[in-house]
């Protein structure tokens, strides 16, 4: 049998040729093959049916499940109807997409196959994916090491739309795994102060969603035909670290190839109208675009971990040239020091009060609202405008600084564009000059995917490196 099969890779995998059948090896201590594990692969012509408005959306999307349910063989499927259209390239690591030999399986389509020498290097062969073949779309199966996740953010932020797969059961044992937590925006633990913790009523040590998600939409396989979708990666995830369980969108293949499509129930009904300068009423953040997309990446959708601080006796004002009079704000779960952070940014005029009575607007997050706590229903009687956000951070607060003043957060402007510009021409000139490599200041999602550009044109290498917000990118030759 193992005459009559292709070499085994260092996987310890075989295929045969123009097939789509996979071959693993038992093998004793000398090496010598003792065993082989066959595994029947065939193409399933529309299992993409149940998801294909989302792959054809543009969006990323990552699909979960135990193995042997059928995640590569809808990889597989997706990756076929996108090619009719767009250029698409799948990085094949063990052969399984395409199948073994260099002519890759009709069940592809027109996609490009990259295959992988090693499946340790299969986070290069996905770099090098995008930096030489102009891709639009990359296919990637079984995500499942750090190098690679870090290599599939990198691929993100240069604007090209990936489809990748990764074992687990659901989005609670990505967030679980500490490999693969970076896909899904990565959770870190974050201390707060003793008011706040007892605001919130919870303990001192929370945790929160570090940075935006490599993927925008998750993909739990529940059975072959029977799917969970998160639309919203980032807001999942950030509903389960707050205890919550997030509500998936159920979608199962009924009588007759029928979709049948469960939304979860709809968030509460959101009253809105304007009043001397700001809006009154209940506003849910989370139904209005994010501050990365109204500012085109200017600020990351990012949980800020910096400490709490105590507020003093007397309220916190904001002085600022905004001409108006101050709105008293009394924060409800929200973070003092970070709604006078956002306040100076937006430079609007803002009382931080210490109690319910003395304030003219409530602003707290959707947890507590959902519960109606007793706050909730104070503020509400009295006849408030209550302000909702999705998350605790510095960004959430600013948006809805933003629609409580009318205010309209534009994007980097043109000198911030112009500065980034000039001094990646710089650092590129300075790698071809000789220099081994040179790392560039922090900067936001759409600058650094100008920067790749750049380094691109200039035939040079380019990776991301960090945390937002202080990601940045370095330029280097090899």
């Amino acid at each position: 049998m193992v005459e009559r099969i292709g070499d085994f890779d260092a996987d310890n995998r075989a295929g045969l040729e123009r097939t789509l059948h996979r071959i693993s090896a038992f093998r004793n201590r000398r090496g010598h093959i003792v065993g082989l594990t066959c595994r029947v692969g065939r193409a399933v012509y529309g299992t993409i049916d149940i998801i294909k408005d989302l792959v054809e959306s543009g969006k990323s999307i990552l699909i979960l499940g135990r193995p042997g349910i059928g995640k590569t063989t809808m990889l597989r499927e997706a990756a076929r109807i996108l090619a009719d259209e767009k250029r698409v390239i799948i990085v094949d690591t063990s052969n399984e997409i395409g199948g073994d030999g260099d002519v890759p399986h009709p069940a592809v389509g027109k996609d490009r196959r990259m295959q992988v020498p090693t499946p340790s290097l299969q986070h290069e062969v996905m770099i090098e994916a995008v930096e030489n073949h102009n891709p639009e779309i990359i296919v990637i199966d079984e995500i499942g090491r750090e190098l690679e996740a870090m290599a599939a953010r990198t691929i993100a932020e240069r604007g090209v739309q990936l489809i990748g797969t990764a074992h687990g059961r659901s989005l609670e044992n990505l967030m679980l795994n500490p490999t693969l937590s970076d896909l899904i925006g990565g959770i870190e633990s974050v201390t707060l102060s003793d008011e706040e913790a007892r605001r919130r009523g919870t303990q001192k040590t929370v945790l929160e969603r570090r940075a935006p998600p490599t993927f925008d939409v998750l993909i739990e396989m529940i059975e072959r035909d029977k799917v969970a979708v998160h639309p919203d990666v980032g807001s999942a995830v950030d509903t389960l670290v707050r205890g919550t369980t997030p509500m998936p969108e159920i979608r199962s293949m009924g009588d007759n190839d029928k979709i049948i499509i469960e939304k979860p129930a709809p968030p509460p009904q959101v009253r809105q109208n304007t009043t001397q300068g700001f809006r009154r009423g209940m506003m849910d953040i989370s139904t209005q675009p994010s501050v990365s997309q109204r500012r085109g990446g200017r600020y990351q959708n990012v949980t800020d971990s910096s400490s709490f601080e105590m507020v003093s006796d007397e309220p916190d004002e904001v002085v600022s040239p905004y001409v108006g009079k101050p709105v008293r704000i009394y924060p409800y779960g929200v973070a003092k020091n970070r709604l006078v952070q956002a306040s100076r940014r937006l430079g609007v005029p803002v009382l931080v009060m210490k109690n319910l009575e003395e304030a003219e607007a409530l602003m707290t997050l959707r947890a507590y609202y959902r519960n109606r706590q007793q706050t909730i229903l104070d503020a509400e009687e009295r006849g408030l405008p209550i302000y909702v956000l999705r998350a605790n951070t510095i960004n959430q607060i600013e948006q809805s600084l933003a629609d409580m003043f009318n205010l309209s957060l534009e994007g980097p402007t043109q000198n911030d564009w112009q500065d980034y510009t000039n001094v990646t021409r710089s650092a590129i000139e300075s790698v071809m000059n000789g220099t081994r490599w040179v790392d560039l200041p922090p900067a936001s999602a759409p600058i650094r995917r100008l920067q790749h550009e750049m380094a691109r044109q200039a035939q040079l290498v380019s990776h991301s490196y960090g945390k937002d917000p202080n990601r940045y990118v370095r330029i280097f030759r090899e």
